[in-house]
């Protein structure tokens, strides 16, 4: 009886997680579902309707976003998120790769003090730098331009991949530094002969992240392109509502999709590298 009582209590746990798990997955995925099938529906369907599938199925939401708007095609945003998303994945790895080698590898005098400061702008507010920063991009001239989304990120600024990629290292032995030191390597050397093939989990999830982050940045396009032409994807969302007219809230929806097909690609193509690249990097839950 006793056993049977133990059998019956652990049916009724397990069946109370599962509902709760469930209905925890119908919450957070709802406005993804929303999105989705809003896409299909009319425009003059969508605000207001509380019915979540579409009584008329249509794509002329699609074909509306596929041509562009303000005389701009979709291409050329994609095309300057794509642009945007890669230069910035080849600048994160490159810095965080060759600071996060430093930071572990080499000795200098004051090494854990400026690695304890780096740790520290990760705490510092976004919003504390805008106004210094947009002065001194807007006096050098290079307001509607991308430099100022990605010169930060070719100068090692983004302390989290350091951080990751440091932490990884650290789980290197050092015994293959001392190896190719008495076969008369420098770090130069040791750098991309011995660590940067290691380094690969690490550099793959960087990489993964900066794609996705500089991907689905909003503020930082916002704030520093003005010009149509070089929009990213998130901007371009917002061409299709105007709060002064009407409103196109079906192509916004199917843009709003188009714009996440790259990202969930990606995400399923390397999400093993993710798990991999943060287990051996120390980043455990």
């Amino acid at each position: 009886m006793p056993r049977r009582r133990r059998t019956r209590h652990d049916i009724i746990r397990s069946a109370v997680f599962h509902v709760l798990s469930l209905a925890l997955v119908v919450v957070v995925l709802y406005p993804a579902a929303w999105m989705l099938l809003s896409s299909f529906k009319p425009s003059d369907q969508i605000v207001g309707d509380v019915g979540l599938l579409p009584k008329e199925f249509t794509l002329d939401n699609f074909l509306t976003a596929l041509d562009g708007i303000a005389g701009i095609s979709f291409w050329t945003f994609f095309g300057n998120s794509m642009a945007l998303a890669v230069l910035s994945v080849i600048g994160i790895v490159a810095s965080s790769s060759v600071t996060a080698y430093a930071f572990a590898r080499i000795s200098f005098a004051g090494r854990g003090m400026w690695f304890a400061l780096m740790i520290g702008t990760l705490l510092l507010p976004f919003h504390v730098v805008i106004i210094p920063q947009y002065i001194v991009f807007s006096q050098a001239g290079l307001v509607n331009t991308y430099l100022p989304l990605l010169l930060g990120k070719y100068l090692a600024t983004e302390a989290f991949f350091v951080f990751l990629i440091v932490q990884f290292m650290r789980g290197v032995p050092r015994d293959l530094d001392e190896a190719a030191r008495l076969d008369g390597a420098g770090h130069g050397r040791i750098f991309f002969s011995i660590m940067l093939p290691l380094m690969r989990p690490a550099l793959v999830t960087s990489a993964i992240f900066a794609f996705i982050w500089t991907w689905n940045d909003f503020f930082g396009p916002l704030l520093y392109l003005k010009k149509p032409d070089l929009y990213t994807m998130p901007i371009a969302l917002r061409l299709y509502v105007d709060a002064t007219s009407t409103s196109d809230f079906g192509a916004q929806m199917a843009m709003a999709v188009l714009a996440l097909v790259p990202v969930l690609v990606f995400f399923l193509v390397f999400q093993r590298y993710i798990i991999g690249g943060m287990a051996s990097s120390g980043l455990k839950g």
